[in-house]
């Protein structure tokens, strides 16, 4: 059973998004998207968040902020201990690569700071 809406809201992977500083970029397209709600919901998922600094430099306008979003979401509780070599898909029907031959890495990206986890995913 899942805890009540009002709890999600406080520990979810959008909450705990929303709490670190390297994620501003990122809580304020959830938000502008309307899709911090529905990191609040029950889930689980997995977020591949890109900090801040990830976001240096891109020009965001004109792109569907929910696809950019969707992209870094996988349906379920993914740690990095359960990731494997290879293609998962993400919640918007795209590809993303795992690469775990020097720590992890999500297509080019390295993976700085993993599992962290939420009451409603990672």
């Amino acid at each position: 059973r899942w805890p009540q809406k009002s709890i999600l809201a406080k520990c979810s992977v959008a909450a705990l998004a929303k709490s670190n500083d390297d994620f501003e970029t990122l809580s304020g397209a959830l938000k502008a998207t309307g899709l911090d709600e529905v990191l609040m919901g029950e889930g689980p998922f997995t977020v591949f968040a890109p900090t801040d600094r990830a976001f240096e430099g891109e020009n965001l306008s004109g792109l569907d902020l929910a696809e950019v979003l969707t992209y870094h979401v996988v349906p379920g509780k993914v740690l990095s201990t359960d990731l494997e070599n290879g293609s998962v898909t993400t919640v918007n029907g795209a590809t993303i690569e795992v690469d775990l031959s020097n720590g992890v890495k999500i297509n080019e990206s390295t993976v700085t700071n993993a599992d962290n986890e939420a009451c409603n995913g990672v």
